[in-house]
C-alpha cells in the first residue's frame, strides 16, 4: 500500500517537472501493482491523451470513468479527448518539454534519480503529517 502511495506520487513529482515519459513509467508501474488505481488510470489516460495516443487514452479513462462514475475529472478529460480526435484540438494546459535526461518509454529505468524520490517522500510524509493533525482534531 506504501509502495502504491509513493508511487502515485512520485507520478505526481514527474508531472510537475514536465517529465511526460517518466510520469507514464512510474503510471504504468502503480497499475502493475494495482490495475484498478483511479489515479494512475487517470493520469496515464491524461498523458497518453497529450501525446497523441488517442486510441489507448480513451480505454484507460474509460476503465477510470467506469471505477469512478461521479469524478468530474475524468469527465472533462474524456470530452477533452473527444474533441481533439474530432479535430475540435484546443491547446492543451500541459505539453511536455524534452529533456536531455528524458529516457525513452521503452526502456526500463535504471534507477530513480534521488532528487524525485525525496520530493516523493516529502509529499507522502506532507500527507500523513495532515492527515494525523486532522484527525487529531476529532
Amino acid at each position: 500500500m506504501a509502495e502504491l502511495k509513493c508511487l502515485n506520487n512520485l507520478a505526481a513529482v514527474h508531472i510537475k517537472l514536465e517529465r511526460c515519459n517518466d510520469a507514464l513509467e512510474t503510471s504504468s508501474s502503480v497499475l502493475e501493482l494495482d490495475p484498478d488505481n483511479v489515479k494512475a488510470l487517470f493520469r496515464k489516460g491524461k498523458l497518453l491523451s497529450d501525446k497523441g495516443e488517442f486510441q489507448e487514452a480513451m480505454e484507460t479513462l474509460k476503465k477510470a470513468l467506469k471505477l469512478e462514475p461521479s469524478t468530474k475529472a475524468i469527465h472533462i478529460e474524456l470530452s477533452k479527448l473527444v474533441k481533439k480526435q474530432t479535430g475540435d484540438n484546443e491547446t492543451p494546459k500541459w505539453k511536455p518539454k524534452p529533456t536531455q535526461n528524458q529516457k525513452p518509454l521503452t526502456k526500463k529505468p535504471s534507477g530513480i534519480p534521488w532528487e524525485l524520490l525525496l520530493a516523493a517522500i516529502v509529499v507522502a510524509v506532507g500527507s500523513l503529517v495532515t492527515s494525523i493533525i486532522l484527525s487529531a482534531r476529532n
